[in-house]
């Protein structure tokens, strides 16, 4: 392979056998060398090919300027969460997660705490995510010798989440936070705790993540199944009444709307939710 450009001694840039141009990290790999120079293959310790010319362009800026271990550590954790969760992630991830494992290393060498004001809902509506994280946080402290607490995690998990829906993070902080005001309005309307274990919790928290996302994407569902509504309607009518209350939080809150379709899947999961915490007494 020849060298197409070097970022710093441990980062260049070639061309592969399938003429892609290819990101390769290794210790010294960049050292003495020039554009067109060939590469020393037994110097490759990672390799990477991204699709979006536009990250990798930005990628090689970032990494101009800080240590190629943190890029390292960030592929780990991210190949982590693709094989963990099944799913592709959005690219911007190998530079938001590189970035802020830098910022957090930096952050803790420097005598600086830090506290993760949403680290009990990440735990809860994002479990998956946030095992993975925990790993990577390992990884981390283990890497660059330092400890940070598990707040970081919630952070490197909501940078998965926010890769898995390609959002971006206030959005997905936004999602987070909504969710738990929605959790906290039905439990307060009717003055239950729920069962975290359920099947029928878990659904909810599905629905409430794909809810909020929509909500903050502006891909509100609209079907227009109007028998459908007026039988939700008709045959919960107490549930129906709490998810207008859902309505108008997030009116005050977000001054978005929801449409008639959304109130009546919030309805029958909320109905779903609620009658199994009521059968219990």
């Amino acid at each position: 392979m020849k060298i197409t450009r070097i970022i710093n001694n441990n980062v260049i840039c070639a061309i592969n056998v399938r003429r892609q141009e290819v990101m390769l990290l290794g210790s010294g790999i960049g050292f003495q060398k020039k554009k067109g120079d060939e590469v020393d293959k037994e110097k490759i310790e990672k390799e990477f090919f991204l699709k979006s010319k536009n990250v990798a362009g930005k990628l090689y800026a970032l990494l101009a300027q800080i240590p190629a271990e943190y890029m390292a550590v960030s592929d780990s954790i991210i190949k982590e969460a693709k094989e963990t969760l099944g799913k592709d992630l959005n690219e911007n991830i190998y530079i938001t997660l590189t970035d802020h494992i830098n910022f957090a290393v930096s952050r803790f060498l420097n005598g600086l705490n830090f506290k993760n004001a949403l680290l009990w809902e990440v735990k809860k509506f994002y479990p998956s995510e946030f095992k993975i994280a925990l790993k990577g946080l390992e990884t981390i402290n283990r890497e660059f010798n330092v400890d940070l607490p598990e707040d970081e995690a919630a952070s490197i998990a909501l940078h998965i989440v926010n890769a898995e829906l390609g959002s971006e993070m206030e959005e997905v902080m936004e999602m987070t936070q909504l969710i738990q005001k929605v959790l906290n309005l039905v439990r307060y309307n009717y003055k239950i705790n729920f069962n975290e274990e359920s099947l029928n919790y878990m659904r909810f928290i599905t629905h409430l993540k794909f809810f909020s996302y929509r909500l903050f994407s502006n891909k509100i569902i609209e079907t227009n199944d109007v028998e459908f509504q007026d039988i939700i309607r008709d045959k919960y009518k107490d549930e129906y009444e709490c998810s207008l209350k859902i309505r108008d939080l997030v009116n005050h809150d977000y001054k978005k709307e929801l449409t008639e379709e959304e109130l009546v899947y919030l309805t029958v999961h909320i109905r779903r939710v609620v009658m199994e915490e009521k059968m219990k007494k």
